[in-house]
Parts: structure tokens; C-alpha cells; sequence
């Protein structure tokens, strides 16, 4: 195991610093196993692009379709795939012992943050979700970023707690969309943290987030359409807003309409449009399903028209 090059602070202040990178897990369409060889290569074809970090297995990823094993497998080969000076970040999830086993692996395999995502099925109060993060924190001399979304949902008292806490916690993934509780959240914690936007298809929030010091956000589409996402980053970051409304207009309002069609197909059309790109990744495991070919049709009609490569 070689230590991550990167402390916790200098983690947090990379992220802050470009596009975060979500790639997709290959599976075979044979029996839906990991394809590791097509999975590193796509990773080595991202890693070309310019990123604040890349996230390995996470939502995007289907990390809650990967065994344990698997999402060791799979951080290793990222870790393994991109160049040196692109930080890896490795999920840890579901209850806490797990969790904690999760955050070390991810040093095993060569990680050099950790993305937290949600406690599996049961919801808690704050206390709960404290000792959830604090406890996985303390496993771990990663620096980690903490998601707030559906069951585990951050009140800014207690991210408050947790900074003082721990001092390896360098972010807040934002999942939730609470324009209200950015705001005390941003306002209590200022620079402190590194805070990614992380609701589906987060470019249609970048704009209004960055106002509240959301300098990044996970992107998707970044998978299949990387020069379109980086473009769109830069003109969220120069406040260009007639290049964003621009192309929210032209695709990503589009796609959004075809994402919402089902529920899952935040996941399934990411896989989808890196079909359409000639980039297949696979199908999606179960629980999700796959785009219906007509969908998928409408989708590649709608990619062809910002990349003339598909």
C-alpha cells in the first residue's frame, strides 16, 4: 500500500479546483461481471482531460450493485489508471462497521479520499448521523467527503460538530437541493469545507450553487461528452450565463426530460450515452434497468447533436 500523496486539506482544495470526474463500472452484457480491461482504458482515456478529482465505483458507478470485493477491485484500477496528479476518491457506505471496513480498503487499494455516502436503508436523527461520520473518519487518514442526501441529511449545526471533530472531514456533497440549508450550511461553515454539488444531472444547479460557494459538482455526462461538460463547467465558473443557458437549453434540459422517465435512469442513461459515443460500457445491473430503445434513439439523436463523433 503506497500513502496517498495528498493530505486531507490539500485533497479538499483539489476538488474545490475543477470537474469532478464520475465515471460509469463497465460490466460484461454476457453475464455482468466487471469488466476490468474496458474499465481501465476508459479510465486512462479520461484521465487525458483536465479534473479536479475522479470518483471511483460511486453513485454513478453503481456502488450499490458492487459487492465489497468488487469495489476494492474496482478503486485499485482506477487508482492503477489515471495519471499520478488525479486524485482517486473510493465510496464508503451502508452501516457504519461497514463502512469503516470500506474506508480501508480504499487505502489498500490505493485511494486517496473517500466519498460517504448514506447509511444503508434505516434513517437517524443528527446524533446518529454524527457518530455515523465521525466513526469513519476516525478508520481512516483520508480526507473524506461526506453525502448528504436522502436518509442522511446534514443539519448545519451538525456538519458544524463534525468539522471541529474531525479534521480529515474536507467536504459536503450536496444530494438534496435545499437552496435554504445550502445557505445556512455555507454561511456557518465558509471556507472550511469544499462543498461538490451531487443532484442528478448537477449542471442544471451549477450556476445558482456556485453563488453559494459550490465551486464544483459531479458531473455524468462528463463520461460520454467531456469536452461538452468541461465547457459548460467553465462557463459556470466564468458566470457566463448566456453559454450556460445556452446549452442547458440545447442538451442538458433534453436529457434531463429522458432521465426522468424512470426511476434509476439517472445511472442508465449515463451508460446509454456512452453507447452512442461508441464508448459501450455495458448494461446496468439490476435493480436499474436499461434505457428502452427508443429512448435510446432520442438520446443519440440528441448527443449527435453536440458531438459530432457519435
Amino acid at each position: 500500500m503506497t500513502a496517498s500523496p495528498y493530505t486531507p486539506a490539500d485533497l479538499g482544495r483539489r476538488i474545490g479546483s475543477g470537474l469532478l470526474s464520475f465515471p460509469v463500472t463497465h460490466f460484461r452484457p454476457e453475464d455482468l461481471a466487471f469488466d476490468e480491461p474496458a474499465y481501465r482504458e476508459n479510465l486512462a482515456r479520461l484521465g487525458g482531460y483536465p479534473v479536479g478529482g475522479l470518483f471511483a465505483a460511486g453513485g454513478t458507478g453503481e456502488f450499490f450493485s458492487l459487492t465489497h470485493g468488487e469495489v476494492e477491485t474496482v478503486v485499485r484500477a482506477a487508482a492503477q489508471s489515471v495519471p499520478d496528479d488525479t486524485p482517486v476518491l473510493a465510496p464508503a457506505g451502508y452501516g457504519t462497521a461497514t463502512a469503516v471496513e470500506l474506508a480501508k480498503a480504499a487505502e489498500r487499494a490505493g485511494a486517496d479520499g473517500i466519498l460517504l455516502f448514506p447509511p444503508y436503508l434505516t434513517e437517524a436523527g443528527q446524533e446518529g448521523l454524527f457518530r455515523h461520520v465521525r466513526e469513519v473518519c476516525r478508520a481512516t487518514r483520508l480526507g473524506v467527503i461526506v453525502y448528504g442526501r436522502a436518509n442522511a441529511v446534514y443539519s448545519a449545526e451538525t456538519l458544524e460538530r463534525l468539522a471541529a471533530a474531525c479534521p480529515n472531514l474536507v467536504g459536503y456533497k450536496d444530494g438534496v437541493g435545499d437552496i435554504d440549508a445550502m445557505t445556512r450550511i455555507y454561511t456557518r461553515l465558509g471556507e472550511r469545507l469544499t462543498y461538490v454539488g451531487g443532484l442528478p444531472t448537477a449542471e442544471t444547479f451549477a450556476l445558482p450553487y456556485l453563488e453559494l460557494g459550490v465551486t464544483t459538482y459531479s458531473s455524468a455526462i462528463f463520461n460520454f461528452l467531456p469536452e461538452f461538460a468541461l465547457d459548460f463547467y467553465a462557463a459556470v465558473r466564468g458566470r457566463d450565463h448566456a453559454t450556460v443557458l445556452r446549452l442547458l437549453r440545447d442538451f442538458v434540459l433534453p436529457y434531463t426530460a429522458i432521465r426522468n422517465r424512470e426511476a434509476g435512469y439517472a445511472v442508465s442513461i449515463v451508460k446509454a450515452g456512452m453507447t452512442a459515443v461508441g464508448r459501450g460500457a455495458g448494461p446496468v445491473r439490476p435493480p436499474l434497468t436499461d434505457l428502452r430503445e427508443d429512448e435510446y434513439k432520442e438520446l443519440a439523436a440528441l448527443v449527435a447533436g453536440v458531438s459530432p463523433s457519435a
